[in-house]
């Protein structure tokens, strides 16, 4: 008992001398400091969440001083503590509302399974095509339109490019993407939406468009590193997502030392910089692009091109 008790009186002796090191986006910290004359390391970590259905039950109403981000259609975003009122001027959380949230939502955020599937040209053209056009005629892309058209967020808008020459089918805006919190720079998380509305994921890229993403790579970097000086060119992936979440082209622009999720992962995260390689190297005319080759990736099991799609095809032993 005396250890123990000796032990927790070191921690207000500690002295800051530096932050050290800061990673897993944020939530943990390094300090280098000293206690009573020898050096001494401190780190700090964010505990995780209680998930008792007591204490889930009450969660949201403990929370304090919650400050809106933004807002945008169903999507709504927050800082907030979780302390007492007053107790402290720094946030604790970064919060994500969704209101009122889909089927699809609650599938996305659920713990599922997850399966490698190959998607052949047939396949995208004849079912995974159908599937995307089905999802962009329910209105989940009027948070992007939101955005493009003036309505909303503008304030939070990086950076915008007409396009070279001014070529409106190549316009493209920068902006922060929700989930990060506006300030940790090793957890920067940004988004380049195209404007227009032809393209629908990568599938849709073709040699023709390499001059285009070579000219949005180009002005994406410059544009983030101007924004923010103390990252460098060479600290950001650039890449795309498939299947990604919703079915209007957009790159996302990470730090390198964002902590690696399955968003990042093989299967579902596919380079800038690797793409346009691999357009350049196809066989045949300008026209030949994403929807002429196979493409291997993940699913979760509740996703809908797994139930819909690539199941069935396991099952009757076509795929």
């Amino acid at each position: 008992m005396e250890e123990k008790s000796a032990s927790e009186a070191l921690v207000p002796l500690f002295k800051l001398e530096r932050l050290l090191n800061q990673d897993q986006g944020g939530r943990r910290i390094t300090l280098l400091g000293s206690i009573e004359d020898n050096p001494a390391l401190l780190t700090a970590e964010r505990a995780a969440f209680p998930t008792d259905p007591q204490t889930l039950e009450v969660f949201h109403k403990c929370l304090r001083d919650v400050k809106n981000l933004g807002t945008n259609d169903i999507y709504h975003w927050y800082l907030a503590s979780v302390g007492q009122n007053g107790a402290s001027s720094l946030p604790d959380l970064k919060l994500n509302l969704i209101s009122p949230c889909t089927e699809s939502h609650i599938k996305k955020y659920s713990p599922q399974g997850l399966r490698v599937v190959t998607e052949t040209p047939e396949i995208y053209k004849d079912q995974v095509r159908t599937y995307i056009a089905k999802q962009r005629e329910q209105g989940r892309l009027d948070w992007v339109f939101n955005i493009i058209e003036g309505r909303k967020e503008q304030e939070d808008i990086i950076f915008r490019d007409p396009g070279q020459d001014g070529a409106k089918d190549e316009a493209f805006l920068l902006a922060p993407d929700l989930n990060w919190d506006r300030k940790t720079l090793t957890s920067l998380h940004l988004l380049a939406l195209v404007e227009r509305r032809d393209i629908w994921s990568l599938r849709d890229l073709k040699k023709s468009h390499t001059v285009w993403l070579k000219h949005m790579r180009e002005k994406i970097l410059e544009a983030t590193v101007k924004k923010y000086p103390t990252i460098e060119k060479d600290q950001l992936k650039l890449y795309f997502h498939y299947q990604p979440t919703f079915y209007h082209l957009h790159i996302h622009i990470v730090h390198i030392l964002l902590e690696p999720t399955s968003t990042q992962a093989i299967g579902k995260a596919f380079s800038l910089e690797n793409l346009i390689s691999q357009l350049e190297s196809l066989s045949g005319g300008p026209d030949a692009g994403m929807a002429d080759i196979n493409l291997t990736y993940t699913l979760g099991e509740s996703h809908d091109l797994w139930t819909q799609v690539f199941r069935p095809l396991k099952e009757g032993g076509k795929g």
